[in-house]
């Protein structure tokens, strides 16, 4: 069966770079990711993330040039979802660009409220980043 995805996108004021090394700091993603907003814990080679689902495990993409910051999130019951992500470079500023993929057993209305939590944490990181923080 075809995965569907969205692909959620935000424009941020900022060297790519800039936005890239926010980003990838994983122990900040809780400053604009809604979903682990009650803290993130390094464990070895991941991150123990506190989210609405309890605890999730977070794998970030290793560091690289070309902003990738796919990540891996695996749910407590044992179930990993992938989620690809970008820092596009452009002339002016940078492009984040999220997938968000819909998991079997997902309806469409919570799909639609993934896909809008994911809107809102890219715009917070727009914020967040366009602030210097």
């Amino acid at each position: 069966m075809p995965v569907r995805s969205t692909h959620l996108s935000t424009f941020i004021a900022a060297d790519p770079g800039t936005v890239y090394d926010y980003a990838a700091d994983v122990a900040r993603w809780p400053e604009w990711a809604a979903g682990i907003a009650r803290g993130i814990r390094p464990e070895g080679d991941a991150w123990i993330a506190s989210s609405p689902y309890g605890d999730v495990t977070v794998r970030l993409a290793p560091a690289n040039a070309f902003g990738v910051l796919d990540h891996r999130v695996t749910l407590p019951d044992g179930t990993s979802v992938d989620n690809p992500m970008r820092v596009l470079p452009l002339d002016d500023g940078a492009e984040v660009v999220f997938t968000v993929r819909m998991r079997p057993g997902v309806t469409e209305d919570e799909f639609a409220a993934d896909c809008a939590a994911v809107a809102a944490d890219l715009e917070m990181l727009k914020q967040r980043v366009e602030a210097g923080a």
